[in-house]
């Protein structure tokens, strides 16, 4: 195997072995603690530019099936691993992860200790990284010169509308990033779906004539969205059943007046266990976010906590106190799962169907 190495903005030299593409990468290292689901979270638009390192010992086991793919391409810039697995007996596997990143040009690196770089991460935060041959003084300059993008939304969110079709209700979905497990929990529903740009207008979306809006989830600081997607918040909570998921839960929080901050050491894995406020249920669910919602900022607006984390308290879900609107931080599509935390699609629907006319979903 060809020596490789992960290098940090702070220095910190880890020496590896190569797979997948034989390319030099930069990017946001972060870390994620999910121990399946490795698929879903390298194409799963959130992780935009960044270097994904899983703290699960192996990865690669079940191979790559297409089934499993959140966007048609991956997102990630990198992957790294403690240990890559060279054998898959899954029966619908297509092809081992390392010959899936190399056709997509993403380069991995294995053999680190990625305990020991996940505590570093969570004393420093997230760092910039890069995955290169040598690590000499003008691979660092080079790291330490790269500027990170604040338009990760621009670039990947879709440039044109397009359809999922259904023969149910007519749902909009403006997409921040969004991830193909949300299009499939709709399509359960039988829902006419419908794909927006994240920048569309308010009369882009109101000549579809939509039975409810959902604001897909996606990567980046929510404090770069355009006030036009604020105020397109605004005005259609009050007309139809709106629904917001990760990005989307942020931004439904800032619209009606919340503050949102950035975490210390964000929340990326698989079973983050979740209090329902009203019945003090507790689910379990998958998350991906860097930023949450200020508790104390809800006070004075018109929503109030459905969801917490009960690891470290952190607001997991609103609602609005006048209109059928709400959001969740976790990803409540099961993809990876739980399966439980899907009943939030299951709501929405509801509210939907109600609002055409009390049908069934």
């Amino acid at each position: 195997m060809t020596t490789r190495y992960l290098i940090l903005q702070d220095g910190t030299v880890y020496e590896g072995e190569a797979f997948g593409a034989p390319a030099t990468t930069f990017g946001e290292l972060v870390f994620n603690t999910a121990m399946t689901g490795y698929q879903e979270i390298i194409t799963n638009p959130i992780y935009y530019n960044q270097i994904i390192m899983f703290t699960t010992p192996t990865i690669g086991a079940a191979g790559i099936n297409h089934y499993a793919d959140e966007a048609i391409v991956p997102a990630v810039k990198g992957v790294v691993v403690r240990e890559i697995a060279e054998i898959s007996t899954n029966r619908i596997r297509a092809l081992s992860l390392n010959d899936y990143l190399k056709r997509h040009n993403i380069p991995g690196i294995s053999q680190i200790d990625t305990r020991a770089l996940t505590r570093h991460l969570r004393e420093t935060g997230v760092q910039k990284a890069s995955i290169v041959d040598q690590p000499d003084d003008h691979a660092f300059d080079q790291l330490r010169a790269m500027v990170l993008t604040n338009q990760q939304i621009a670039q990947i969110s879709t440039p044109k509308a397009y359809a999922n079709p259904g023969r149910g209700a007519n749902v909009v979905v403006l997409d921040f990033g969004l991830k193909s497990g949300i299009l499939r929990m709709l399509s359960d529903f039988d829902a006419n779906v419908t794909v927006l740009p994240f920048s569309a207008t308010f009369d882009e979306v109101a000549n579809l004539d939509p039975d409810g809006l959902v604001i897909s989830s996606g990567p980046g600081d929510p404090a770069q969205v355009p006030e036009t997607a604020l105020d397109l918040i605004r005005e259609f909570e009050t007309r139809v059943p709106l629904f917001g998921i990760g990005l989307g839960h942020e931004l439904f929080a800032i619209a009606n007046g919340a503050k949102v901050s950035e975490l210390t050491s964000a929340h990326h894995g698989m079973n983050h266990p979740i209090r329902e406020q009203i019945t003090k249920d507790i689910m379990f669910a998958t998350q991906g976010q860097a930023y949450y919602v200020d508790a104390k900022s809800i006070k004075d607006t018109p929503l109030f906590v459905t969801h917490i984390d009960i690891t470290d308290n952190q607001i997991q879900g609103l609602r609005h106190r006048d209109y059928p609107a709400f959001s969740v931080q976790f990803f409540p599509d099961a993809a990876p799962g739980p399966l439980e935390e899907t009943q939030a699609f299951a709501e929405f629907m509801e509210m939907v169907m109600a609002r055409r006319g009390g049908g069934t979903i």
